[in-house]
């Protein structure tokens, strides 16, 4: 049976808020100068804590054991991920040039589909997999805070210069 769900996030907010319909189930909370995040859904809470500099990974740790339970390894071309979990290959990409629509599949198919903006969409799924849902909202919103810093550092200079 096929599952939707919905998030939102406020403009200038650091939390995404999913849904089941009216319900809040969740979200997701980066701490943007830690390099770290924190998900809860259903109760079950989840970190997400990047390191490296120029070739990041991120580690998935149980909120409850405190133990890694998966490593996101991200594409060099900013469109495609790797989430290694200890039983399964899990890979993340966005489905059109916009980057409006994402998925998370494995060799077996397709497990989840995101649409969305910056600020709402939706995710839809016939298996039910909350750590995915969390998974799959972090790399999106890694991949959109690596383009909005590449943006300030690249137009930034540009602009003083014209200034002065």
């Amino acid at each position: 049976m096929k599952t939707t769900l919905s998030w939102k996030r406020g403009i200038f907010s650091s939390t995404c808020q999913i849904f089941s319909g009216e319900e809040i189930i969740g979200e997701l909370t980066n701490y943007t100068f830690k390099q770290t995040a924190e998900g809860v859904i259903r109760n079950k809470r989840y970190f997400f804590r990047t390191k490296g500099l120029f070739k990041q990974e991120t580690q998935i740790i149980d909120g409850e054991s405190n133990q890694v339970i998966g490593t996101i390894v991200y594409g060099s071309m900013m469109n495609k991920a790797t989430i290694e979990f200890k039983d399964r290959t899990v890979s993340w990409k966005y489905d059109n040039t916009w980057q409006t629509r994402w998925s998370l599949y494995d060799k077996l198919g397709i497990y989840m589909k995101f649409t969305g903006g910056h600020n709402k969409g939706s995710i839809e799924y016939e298996e039910e997999d909350d750590l995915l849902v969390l998974t799959g909202m972090f790399v999106t919103n890694y991949y959109q805070q690596a383009m909005i810093a590449i943006m300030v550092a690249v137009f930034i200079p540009i602009w003083v210069s014209v200034i002065n």
